[in-house]
């Protein structure tokens, strides 16, 4: 069967990146057996420059280069993009404004599995951008109806440090599980069903293991997603 070409706007970090592909090509190999693997084409930043422009709130210079690597895609022969981290949607609309091709938007997959399930209070958790910024939960308070709780201030800290200085550098250290286990419980204590791992490097620390509620893993979602819409 004819793929389309999936093109992925990475390396925000590379060690989640890595994971889209092989959940991609695994997921294709699934569907359609033997050597079957994803037509796909990445563009991949250097994290270092993309994580100065969050730190320095200068997300309109960020925004110009996640257009630019959009049209770089599209130009190449991409029939649908994904933005490979949940925080660098803050721009979603300004990029698929830029380019004729759909984008995919993490926070859709993933809200349309929770609302599958039954649930629809949820906690969040991602960097502080995500957590305490209105693009991600009000897509899904708006578009999909679901109640968004984010864990309380210091814990919003302990989350976003967690991210930057241990999991895209490639750590998983067991006393920051037991800290996101802690985070975890007390959003479950007031009243989430469900937990939304709303940074693609938090499913390389917890897992099911770690929740008394389900998780739902973006990166495997998003990833799930594209081969879906790839295939059909």
């Amino acid at each position: 069967m004819a793929q389309k070409v999936i093109g992925l706007i990475g390396g925000m970090s590379w060690e989640s990146s890595a994971e889209y592909y092989r959940i991609i090509n695994e997921r294709v190999r699934d569907r359609l057996g033997g050597l079957a693997s994803a037509r796909c084409l990445m563009w991949s930043f250097d994290f270092s420059e993309i994580e100065a422009l969050q730190a320095a709130g200068r997300w309109d210079e960020a925004a110009t280069l996640m257009i630019d690597a959009a049209r770089r895609l599209e130009r190449g022969g991409a029939d649908f993009l994904l933005i490979c981290t949940n925080t660098m949607h803050r721009m979603a609309d300004a990029v698929a404004a830029s380019v004729a091709i759909p984008l995919l938007h993490i926070a859709d997959p993933t809200a349309e599995r929770v609302r599958a399930a039954g649930l629809t209070r949820v906690g969040l958790l991602g960097t502080a951008f995500t957590m305490e910024q209105d693009f991600y939960k009000g897509r899904l308070a708006a578009r999909h109806g679901l109640d968004v709780l984010v864990p309380e201030a210091a814990d919003r800290a302990l989350v976003h440090r967690v991210i930057y200085e241990e999991l895209v550098q490639g750590r998983a250290e067991p006393a920051s599980r037991q800290a996101y286990r802690e985070v975890i419980a007390r959003l479950v204590a007031r009243g989430a069903e469900a937990i939304i791992l709303g940074c693609t490097e938090i499913m390389l620390l917890v897992g099911p293991q770690d929740s008394a509620v389900p998780l739902f893993d973006t990166t495997a979602l998003h990833a799930q997603a594209a081969v879906d819409l790839a295939l059909a």
